[in-house]
């Protein structure tokens, strides 16, 4: 009876990939967290009347879920890179994320004709750098 109470007990619930790799569990579970929140944001504004129209074709809402996906994957995999070649990993992702977070917002400043897509597009942006960025950056060494 005690040797299946201590199998119990330590038995991880989460993978142990998930445990060696903390940069790939932040990067899924707060990309997901993202994705959710960026396509509410777009939800939310598509209701109020925003037209999220660029060259006539609308922007799908699961549009905003994929992308913000992508943009974690590709913040989990600068912050896993940095980890491993960089004594101050940390310091440089944040920099690095908040550069590609700027530039990133440029086509949403400049493609949309009306400035209640542009705003809420750049809103987007922010929500999602908002929730993977320290999500990431906890996960690094500095």
């Amino acid at each position: 009876m005690s040797t299946i109470a201590s199998e119990i007990t330590t038995t991880n619930v989460i993978p142990a990939t998930a445990h060696r790799h903390p940069v790939l569990r932040a990067t899924v579970v707060y990309g997901a967290a993202a994705a959710v929140a960026t396509t509410a944001v777009a939800a939310a504004a598509h209701a109020a009347g925003v037209p999220f129209k660029i060259d006539g074709e609308m922007i799908p809402l699961g549009g905003f879920a994929q992308l913000t996906v992508l943009g974690a994957v590709i913040g989990g995999l600068i912050a896993a890179t940095l980890n491993r070649t960089t004594a101050h990993a940390r310091t440089w992702f944040v920099r690095i994320a908040v550069l590609l977070t700027a530039v990133s917002c440029l086509p949403s400043l400049a493609w949309p004709p009306d400035v209640a897509t542009k705003l809420t597009l750049v809103a987007a942006h922010l929500v999602a750098a908002a929730v993977v960025v320290p999500a990431l950056a906890r996960q690094l060494r500095d």
